[in-house]
Order: structure tokens, then C-alpha cells, then sequence
């Protein structure tokens, strides 16, 4: 999803969504077992921190590393409740 259609609340369409998701779910797998012993510590404590401002539970935080050209990356997705404005 591009940052446009986040900031001016297109939907994305349910095929993508579902498709992004997968990928990420086929992302954790792949590096559960070499993720480092950090990464539930790391949830943990940014559900904290979010929570201070934001109404998010733990399945909301979404958590990945991976290697990508040499490069160790790690990856976070945070998914936010949606705001209604008021007035």
C-alpha cells in the first residue's frame, strides 16, 4: 500500500491485503528458528511504549528479521486502530 493511498484512506482491495499478509506470515516462518532470543523481549516492550498512545495489542505488532544482501534487517509492522475525526 502506497504512503498516498494510507494519508488519503483508499482501501487497499481485500486480494492485496491478503496477499501482503501471507507474505508476511511466510517471512516469520522462514526466520523463526534463526531469529534472535531479542525479538519477543523487543514486542513485549513496544507494545508498552504504543500502548501509552495508542489502543494496540500484541497481535498488532508484527516482528521480523531477515538477511537481505548481507545485511541483517529487521522489519516492523505495527498495525494502528483507525482514528475518526471528529466534528
Amino acid at each position: 500500500m502506497a504512503l498516498i493511498d494510507i494519508l488519503f484512506g483508499r482501501k487497499p482491495k481485500t486480494a492485496q491485503v491478503a496477499r501482503d499478509r501471507l507474505q508476511i506470515i511466510i517471512a516469520q516462518e522462514r526466520v523463526k528458528e534463526q531469529a534472535p532470543d531479542y525479538l519477543p523481549t523487543l514486542q513485549k516492550e513496544l507494545l508498552e511504549v504504543l500502548s501509552k498512545y495508542v489502543n494496540v495489542s500484541l497481535d498488532d505488532i508484527r516482528i521480523s528479521q531477515e538477511k537481505q544482501n548481507g545485511l541483517d534487517v529487521l522489519e516492523l509492522n505495527i498495525t494502528l486502530p483507525d482514528q475518526k475525526k471528529e466534528g
